[in-house]
C-alpha cells in the first residue's frame, strides 16, 4: 500500500529535475569528411573505456535491382566470408578474441556493420572493416552455402509466422510501385536464384567510401578517430559512377485496399490498418513530430485514447496500439491495430476502432496527457545517451535516411514544440482511407468475421 505514494513522490521529484537535465544533456558529436567522400561521425562518451565502431552504407533492400530481392541482406551475410587477408569467419573470430562482439543489419534504406570493443582495439576494427570494403573475395561455394542460410532464415522468420506473412502482403498492397513493398529478406522465388554476379554487382555499386558513413561512439578523441580513418579508409578510392538515390515513386492512391488473411496457426485474430504517411524530412521535421506524438496519444500505453475507449470503456478489445516510424528515406507508414475481445468479431472490432478515432478527432487532445507524453519523450532522450550503441544507431539510421546531424539534435526540441492543433491537423491529413490497407488476420476462413 505504500508503493503508490512513494512512486508518486519520486515522479514529482524527477519532474522537477527534468528541465535542468534536458538542458544539460547534449551529444558531443564531431563530423568530418575524408577526401574520398566518406563521412565520419564521432560521438564522445568517456564514462566507459569501450567503443562502438560502425560502418553504414546508404544502400538497403529498396535500392536493389528489381528481380533480385533479398540481395542486400544476402550480401550482408557474405561480407563475413573471406578477403585477401582474412579467411572465412576470421573477422568475427578476431573480434571475439579481442573481447568484443560484432554483427550486421539490413533495412530498406541502409546496411550496417558494427563492432563493440575496448577503445584500444579500434585500430584493428578499422583495419579489418576497411579491408572487406574493398577486398571481399567470394566463391560459388560461398554463394551456395550462404544462400541456404538466408532461405532457412526466411523459413523461420516469415514462412513459420502468419503475422510476418500477413505483414508482407499488407506492405505489398500498400506500396503500389515503391520498393518498400518488397520484403527486406526477399521474395522466396527470387532468393533461390540469387547468384555470385548479383552479389558482386550490388557490392561494387554501393560498397564504396563515398556511399558510407563511419560512426565511432565511446571513449575516443575525435582527432584520433580522424587520424585512424585517414589511415585505413582514406586510401580506398571513391566510386565515381555512384548515382543519386532515385527510386520509383508511388502513383496517386485513389482506392482503399482490404486484405483477409487466413491461417490455421493464428491463435489471436486482429485488425490492422496501415496508412501511407510522410517521413521525417531534413529541415522540415515538424509534421513527422506531430505524427510521432499522434501515435503516442492514440496508442502509446495504458492511458492512451484507444486503450481507454476500447479496452476499458466499451470493452471491445483486449489490446490496441498505434505506431509510426518517421525515419525513412521515402514515405513511411502509420498504423492502427485492434485485437477484439472475446465474442467481438473482426468487423465489430474495426467499427469500434473507427468510432474511437472519429470521437478522438471530434473531442480533441487532453492537454494533461500530451504533457505527460512529452515528459516521457524527454526522459527517453536522456536515457538513450547512456548507451553508446543506441546513440550511434540513432545517428546512423538518420544519416542514411536523408537527415543530418543537425536534424537529429534538433528533434527533441521539435517534439516538445508540437501543439494539439498540429497533431489533429496531421491526423486529418494521414487518415485517408484511399491511402490505406485494412487487413484481417484470422485463424480459419471468415470464422472471426460476423456473418
Amino acid at each position: 500500500m505504500l508503493r503508490l505514494p512513494i512512486l508518486t513522490s519520486l515522479f514529482a521529484f524527477t519532474m522537477s529535475l527534468a528541465p535542468s537535465l534536458v538542458t544539460a544533456a547534449s551529444d558531443q558529436v564531431t563530423t568530418y569528411e575524408l577526401d574520398n567522400g566518406m563521412d565520419v561521425v564521432v560521438i564522445e562518451d568517456h564514462r566507459v573505456p569501450a567503443v562502438v565502431h560502425m560502418v553504414w552504407y546508404r544502400a538497403g533492400s529498396a535500392d536493389e535491382t528489381r528481380g533480385t530481392s533479398g540481395i542486400a541482406h544476402f550480401l550482408e551475410h557474405l561480407m563475413f566470408k573471406g578477403t585477401e587477408t582474412l579467411d572465412p569467419g576470421e573477422f568475427s573470430k578476431t573480434v571475439a578474441a579481442n573481447g568484443g562482439s560484432d554483427n550486421a543489419f539490413t533495412s530498406y534504406d541502409y546496411t550496417g556493420y558494427f563492432q563493440r570493443v575496448a577503445s584500444d582495439r579500434l585500430p584493428l576494427m578499422m583495419q579489418m572493416e576497411a579491408d572487406r570494403m574493398v577486398n571481399l573475395r567470394l566463391t560459388e561455394a560461398d554463394i551456395l552455402t550462404e544462400r541456404e542460410v538466408i532461405i532457412e532464415e526466411r523459413n523461420q522468420r516469415v514462412e513459420n509466422d502468419p503475422g510476418s506473412l500477413f505483414r508482407e502482403q499488407r506492405m505489398a498492397a500498400l506500396y503500389l510501385n515503391h520498393p518498400y513493398g518488397t520484403p527486406i529478406i526477399g521474395w522466396r522465388h527470387e532468393m533461390v536464384d540469387l547468384g555470385l554476379d548479383d552479389a558482386l554487382a550490388y557490392f561494387e555499386r554501393f560498397y564504396a567510401p563515398n556511399n558510407a558513413i563511419l560512426i565511432v561512439a565511446g571513449d575516443v578523441q575525435p582527432e584520433d578517430v580522424l587520424k585512424l580513418a585517414k589511415e585505413h579508409y582514406g586510401p580506398i578510392p571513391a566510386n565515381p559512377e555512384l548515382e543519386a538515390r532515385h527510386r520509383p515513386e508511388e502513383p496517386p492512391q485513389i482506392v482503399e485496399r482490404r486484405l483477409m488473411f487466413s491461417d490455421p496457426r493464428v491463435a489471436q485474430p486482429y485488425v490492422l490498418r496501415s496508412y501511407l504517411a510522410p517521413e521525417r524530412d531534413s529541415g522540415a521535421q515538424e509534421k513527422a513530430a506531430a505524427l510521432t506524438l499522434l501515435a503516442e496519444v492514440l496508442g502509446g500505453g495504458q492511458t492512451s485514447v484507444l486503450n481507454r475507449k476500447l479496452q476499458f470503456e466499451t470493452q471491445k478489445s483486449i489490446y490496441t496500439s498505434a505506431f509510426y516510424s518517421g525515419v525513412s528515406l521515402d514515405d513511411t507508414t502509420f498504423g492502427l491495430i485492434i485485437v477484439p475481445a472475446k465474442g467481438v468479431s473482426l468487423e465489430e472490432g474495426e467499427a469500434a476502432l473507427d468510432a474511437a478515432v472519429a470521437e478522438f478527432l471530434e473531442e480533441g487532445i487532453d492537454p494533461d496527457q500530451l504533457e505527460r507524453i512529452k515528459f516521457q519523450l524527454k526522459a527517453q532522450d536522456i536515457y538513450a545517451r547512456d548507451d553508446a550503441n543506441r546513440l550511434a544507431r540513432r545517428y546512423g539510421v538518420a544519416l542514411t535516411s536523408g537527415l543530418t546531424v543537425e536534424d537529429v539534435q534538433a528533434w527533441p526540441d521539435i517534439l516538445q514544440a508540437v501543439t494539439a492543433e498540429d497533431i489533429l491537423a496531421a491526423a486529418h491529413e494521414v487518415f485517408d482511407r484511399k491511402k490505406a490497407v485494412t487487413g484481417y488476420l484470422m485463424g480459419e476462413d471468415k470464422q472471426e468475421v460476423s456473418q
